[in-house]
């Protein structure tokens, strides 16, 4: 769940592989793209796919793209995404205070904690408390979610002008390899003409005269 089996570098190169292998027209594959890089810029953790697959839905992209684009925001670069998209939301709205990555995921696992405290109280004799949800969601949330947005459109689009030309030469090989073997295919099965016997050798001495037999 937190690191691939075979590595970040590996898993990248899947994702890119099946992204290439999608039959679908490369626009509709860049709007995929596109819809789940944008997804993952947002705080909307836990449902990023349910999110990636209603943009693409709508704005008419390859769905599948898109549920394969979210990888972009993974343990690695959550860290960053995080910080860069907090940032820039506190500077829009203009909300002061320390701000570090750190800060950032202790208050997503404060509030992620506080959900589920207030979860257990609805069904329990334990007391619901929303005071840190509600600082966390003036503070961290709405930032992320503001800032995230703006990048994430950014990004977005820079991920499809990229993705549409990558697909259009990768299938335009992929016909003309279908191609060249389709003609191999159609030579190697034409039927051969017929060989011709070969004339004598001019060297040869001539065959002898047979004697006519008798009646």
């Amino acid at each position: 769940m937190i690191y691939p089996r075979g590595g970040w570098m590996r898993a990248a190169q899947y994702v890119l592989y099946r992204v290439r292998r999608l039959p679908d027209q490369p626009h509709k594959i860049g709007r995929g793209v596109a819809a789940g890089v944008f997804i993952s810029f947002t705080p909307l953790h836990g449902f990023h796919f349910l999110a990636a697959a209603g943009i693409a839905w709508v704005i008419g992209g390859n769905i599948l793209a898109a549920l394969l684009a979210t990888f972009v925001g993974n343990p690695i670069t959550f860290p960053f995404i995080a910080y860069g998209s907090t940032w820039l939301g506190r500077e829009i709205l203009g909300t002061h205070g320390k701000l570090s990555a750190k800060m950032i995921l202790n208050e997503f696992a404060d509030a992620t904690t506080q959900v589920w405290h207030n979860i257990g109280a609805m069904f329990g004799p334990g007391v619901a408390h929303w005071d840190r949800l509600s600082s966390f969601f003036r503070d961290i949330y709405l930032p992320y979610l503001v800032g995230g947005m703006i990048l994430g459109t950014i990004a977005g689009i820079v991920a499809h002008y990229l993705t549409v030309p990558v697909i259009r030469a990768y299938h335009r090989r992929r016909a003309r390899k279908l191609a060249q073997r389709i003609e191999k295919i159609r030579v190697g099965s034409a039927p051969r003409p017929p060989v011709a016997p070969a004339p004598p050798d001019a060297g040869d001495p001539p065959a002898p005269d047979q004697p006519d037999r008798p009646n």
